[in-house]
């Protein structure tokens, strides 16, 4: 194998293909190579884990075929270490020779015949707006779960909603809901659950994207965003009745500037340690935010609102309501609360596609 490839081009290209290699190897090393597939001038690199593959196609002065493992994450620290310019892949026997301006690399490869065949879902594929998607997958994707013994919540659930496509998420503690009006990407009463980490790498692909086209079966879902294409296999198992944990009515209400109460989370939750939840006190035109942690200190922060209601005192995880409130679209929030312990909605007071709901914290 022989090709010539701009050094970025191909430090974007090994970067994003290595972000599905498995970083534990285990019973099978050949997962912390990629495969590095080249006919005439394409090249195709492939890094996985199994449960997530990234393929990313570049067009490259390709001299001669060949196909080889190289070690992911040696690949990448070479050639960006390399100057800019063009950088020169060949292959001969067990090595790789990379070089570029005067340095020059020789890289033992991994056996390429025990790289697992993987194949692209088959299944048709429906083509829908990169920008929308990927909006709506950076409000639900922070609610899932990172515990992997409860592999149901680390996923998001896509499901059709009206004419629509609806993405879900929960850990228990809190739960996003985003609908994506006239986005077409399931038959009647199909739904899929698809892992979290596989989302966030193709929010990561999308970039200034205009188009996504998306393959849905079974066992797998196909993610090709121009030269990437993302392969993940589904999570199996029901997702949590969602609908039931949203309560139908919210006696009160607080209508705040979302950027004000961000900033305000923020400052008062630099005194909320070691667990420590921010107290809301929602009372007519105001709101105040209190965070105590004892032996070290205290914070208070006032700010002005509009509140209907019975004065309430609510405790909020403060890394969870500050998730929150950055992924609510506009200017204006509204939080809806029944009591202290019943669940918070948060919401936009100018969009009705998206809900962000937030279980309190007991306190004394």
């Amino acid at each position: 194998m022989k090709f010539r490839c701009e050094r970025d081009v191909l430090v974007d290209g090994l970067s994003t293909a290595t972000r599905a290699v498995s970083s534990r190897g285990g019973a099978l090393p050949v997962l912390s190579g990629l495969r590095v597939h080249l006919e005439g001038d394409q090249l195709r690199l492939t890094g996985s884990d199994l449960d997530l593959t990234i393929t990313v196609d570049l067009t490259v002065a390709g001299d001669t075929d060949g196909e080889v493992v190289i070690p992911a994450k040696l690949a990448v620290d070479i050639v960006k270490a390399l100057e800019p310019g063009a950088v020169l892949f060949e292959t001969e026997g067990d090595e790789a020779k990379i070089s570029g301006g005067r340095s020059e690399f020789s890289v033992n490869l991994i056996p390429a015949e025990e790289f697992p065949q993987l194949t692209a879902p088959s299944a048709e594929s429906a083509t829908i707006d990169a920008a929308e998607f990927a909006d709506g997958l950076r409000q639900v994707v922070s609610a899932a779960s990172n515990d992997d013994s409860r592999p149901i919540l680390t996923g998001v659930l896509l499901a059709p909603e009206g004419t629509g496509l609806r993405l879900v998420s929960t850990d228990s503690y809190r739960l996003a809901v985003r609908d994506l009006p006239g986005a077409t990407l399931l038959r009647e009463g199909q739904t899929v659950l698809v892992p979290s980490r596989a989302l966030n790498e193709v929010v990561r692909a999308l970039g200034t994207a205009e188009k996504l086209s998306v393959v849905l079966d079974e066992r797998e879902a196909s993610f090709r965003v121009d030269g990437v294409r993302l392969t993940t296999r589904l999570i199996d198992g029901a997702f949590p009745n969602y609908r039931g944990l949203i309560p139908q009515s919210q006696p009160n209400r607080l209508v705040i500037g979302r950027g004000p109460l961000i900033d305000a989370v923020r400052r008062v939750k630099l005194m909320a340690r070691e667990a420590t939840p921010v107290r809301l006190t929602m009372r007519e035109g105001s709101v105040e935010l209190v965070a105590i942690t004892q032996d070290i200190g205290q914070a208070h922060e006032e700010l002005d609102a509009h509140y209907s209601g019975a004065e309430l005192t609510v405790a909020f995880n403060p890394e969870f309501l500050l998730t929150g409130l950055e992924v609510t679209p506009g200017d204006e929030v509204s939080l809806e609360t029944v009591d202290s312990l019943k669940p918070a909605l948060l919401r936009s007071t100018e969009s009705a596609d998206f809900l962000y709901l937030l279980m309190p914290v007991r306190v004394s």
